[in-house]
């Protein structure tokens, strides 16, 4: 995982303004999580990372299917890009550079640790390994909790 130091090195400094954010269509339509009738079908992300975002979306469409994919929870939308500190923390969150994201929160809690947590079932080993193929870590599985976050890698 990146420090904050080193991601300030290679993407800047972060900003409510977001100038450095780009909007990629996505390759299937994702839900937000509170309010699962609306439809996401873009979503603003850091410019340096646009490409590996699209690249892991198509690979989960062409590795589940939609209909898998909502089955799953997969396309449950819980943000992106979202200038702020961590929670609990000073230090700023990984969203604040749009360089993270957030999947199907409800059932991924926070706090929650592989025992419970929806992501840490064998069905979604897939999707993890297609976010690490594109150099995005999993805090779950790196630091067995918040298993909705995956965040870039370097």
């Amino acid at each position: 995982m990146l420090t904050t130091q080193q991601l300030i090195a290679k993407y800047g400094e972060p900003n409510e303004s977001g100038n450095y954010l780009v909007s990629i269509d996505l390759p299937y339509p994702m839900r937000l999580s509170w309010d699962k009738n609306a439809r996401v079908t873009k979503m603003r992300c850091h410019k340096l990372v646009a490409d590996k975002f699209k690249a892991v979306f198509a690979d989960l469409l062409t590795h589940y299917g939609l209909p898998k994919i909502q089955e799953l929870g997969i396309d449950l939308f819980g943000g992106c890009f979202n200038f702020r500190a961590m929670r609990g923390g000073s230090d700023y969150s990984r969203h604040s550079w749009g360089l993270a994201i957030d999947l199907d929160p409800d059932r991924n809690k926070l706090k929650e640790t592989a025992k419970t947590a929806r992501f840490a079932r064998p069905e979604y080993k897939p999707m993890i390994d297609i976010f690490y193929k594109h150099n995005f870590k999993s805090l779950g599985v790196e630091k067995n909790y918040d298993w909705m976050h995956f965040e870039i890698g370097s």
